[in-house]
């Protein structure tokens, strides 16, 4: 048997400055958070200083503050958090080892990135009078490869980076545009490189039936389709670290981070990541929490336990920032002469497109779980509003939501995956469970 224990969890906490003590709504969201026994969020920056230069890939943005802002996110009361995302290496190593020792200085248990795969694969555990919880950190979107920690070998030391999720894509097409796709690479050249690459040994072979058309795999079927599955190593590295916190905890907890889409908007989760979501709850996990695309996106009760696809942003401190690498500059053809906020001008055509501009951005939400004899017993839920329509510097601070139609958003997205969710009279969501 195992004990009864209750964990609350936040999206995505995108700072760059300092934040107030206090503000309007924040008692209430940090009472909820304080709901729970673990207390957890996703850190979408970097703690560095001047000696850590920027990355030549980078998660969109050039994202950091200073170590003293982590300060700030405790205010909340979170004991726990997780830093794998696509901006974990803005500014490389350097900036990976500067957040690690913050976090570290802070006395919180961290998940997702380490000095080496085995560190930042490994979860990270809280124990309590009441019990213990090991969270483990995952990304799946991440700048290029690089980002991946690297395992450490007999003769030389691993390599820092995040505990990567990677995915494998294949466009299956009807026969007549497979005979087409395949003719026009075969006159191009195209992918002559890539040929000589395999015939050398240098890559693998191609599954019989398929081509690669400059890197992607194309197969032949009855109707167009995009297909994407987990990396079989990755998975496996990730189920095996689930497998063994088990023997360690009294319950397993994924943090996965996600930007990948499977449709035609940013609310549908990718089918390797729904695939992925699944497979750790059969090796033992109790909940998987999602974040990254900077929306919400649907709940899925699998297995009577809960897949929360994303939970929105919690802070999101976005176009605020005073100054960037000049890589940020170069991509839209200025120079780091010219103000960062000239940079957000171009970038958003005057503030007219961009994620500051889209309501959903900034509505997000709140889940409170308990656990208890190895199941999941209650899911409440509180709609977060983090100020849409107010001044850039002023927006981003979440604060209760109630009556902005966001949990009616999340019940109608979740429904196709059979989730019901209730909402009562002072506006809080739960999800029915059998």
């Amino acid at each position: 048997m195992r004990s009864k224990l209750s964990f609350t969890a936040a999206g995505d906490f995108l700072v760059q400055r300092r934040m107030p003590e206090t503000y309007a709504g924040f008692p209430e969201v940090r009472d909820f958070i304080k709901r729970g026994d673990f207390r957890f969020f996703n850190l979408e920056t970097v703690f560095t200083d001047d000696t850590c230069f920027g990355s030549a890939f980078y998660g969109g943005a050039y994202l950091r503050a200073d170590p003293e802002v982590f300060q700030d996110t405790l205010r909340y009361g979170f004991n726990m958090v997780t830093s794998a995302n696509n901006h974990t290496m803005d500014f490389a190593y350097n900036g990976l080892l500067k957040t690690i020792e913050t976090v570290r200085a802070a006395g919180i248990p961290n998940a997702g990135i380490g000095k080496n795969l085995n560190e930042a694969a490994a979860p990270a555990f809280l124990e309590t009078e009441k019990g213990s919880l090991g969270v483990i950190g995952v990304t799946s979107s991440m700048t290029n490869v690089a980002a991946l920690a690297g395992k450490q070998s007999r003769r030389f030391p691993g390599r820092p980076g995040v505990n990567g999720l990677r995915h494998t894509e294949e466009l299956v097409v009807t026969k007549p545009e497979f005979d087409a796709m395949n003719e026009a690479k075969t006159i191009s050249h195209m992918d002559a490189a890539d040929d000589v690459s395999r015939s050398e040994g240098f890559r693998p072979p191609l599954k019989e039936g398929t081509i690669s058309f400059h890197g992607l795999t194309v197969s032949v079927g009855d109707k167009p389709s995009f297909l994407t599955h987990p990396n079989p190593i990755d998975m496996d590295r990730i189920e095996q670290e689930i497998r063994n916190a088990r023997k360690l905890a009294d319950y397993v907890v994924v943090s996965a981070h996600s930007h990948d889409l499977g449709g035609p908007n940013k609310e549908i989760p990718a089918m390797f990541f729904e695939e992925f979501c699944r497979k750790c709850i059969d090796a033992g996990a109790s909940a998987v929490v999602g974040h990254g695309p900077h929306l919400i996106r649907p709940i899925e009760i699998y297995k009577g336990r809960p897949i929360f696809y994303c939970l929105g942003n919690f802070v999101f401190q976005d176009e605020v920032a005073v100054d960037s690498p000049e890589d940020q500059y170069t991509e839209l053809g200025m120079t780091s002469d010219e103000m960062l906020t000239d940079i957000y001008v171009r970038r958003t055509k005057d503030h007219t497109a961009g994620l500051c501009t889209d309501t959903r951005v900034y509505e997000a939400y709140l889940p409170y779980v308990e656990l208890e004899d190895d199941r999941v017993t209650k899911i409440d839920l509180m709609p977060l509003s983090l100020g849409f329509g107010l001044e850039r510097w002023r927006t981003g601070y979440p604060e209760p939501g109630f009556g902005l139609g966001i949990l009616e958003r999340l019940q109608a997205m979740s429904a196709p995956y059979g989730t019901k969710i209730t909402i009562d009279e002072q506006g809080y969501g739960h999800v029915v469970l059998d």
